[in-house]
């Protein structure tokens, strides 16, 4: 089965409640992104908030990650 994100919420700063195809949902502190420079933009909160969802987590500035980081690095709820 490939791994898709099916809903996402905000729950903290930069902690997002993720729930996946094959029915876990899990909280991931997307933080740990901004060690990368590409992902330093995410810091403002008002654009980290401005993310969508298409099978992962999206920005309009093109950024995205992939539901396996977000699996891999999540906190079973």
């Amino acid at each position: 089965m490939i791994l898709h994100v099916t809903d996402a919420k905000c729950v903290g700063d930069y902690v997002l409640q993720c729930t996946f195809n094959n029915g876990a949902t899990k909280l991931v502190d997307l933080s740990v992104l901004f060690k990368y420079p590409a992902y330093k933009v995410l810091e403002d909160r008002a654009k980290f908030m401005q993310f969508g969802l298409r099978d992962t987590l999206y920005w309009e500035s093109g950024l995205d990650v992939a539901p396996e980081f977000l699996y891999g690095h999540g906190v079973d709820v």
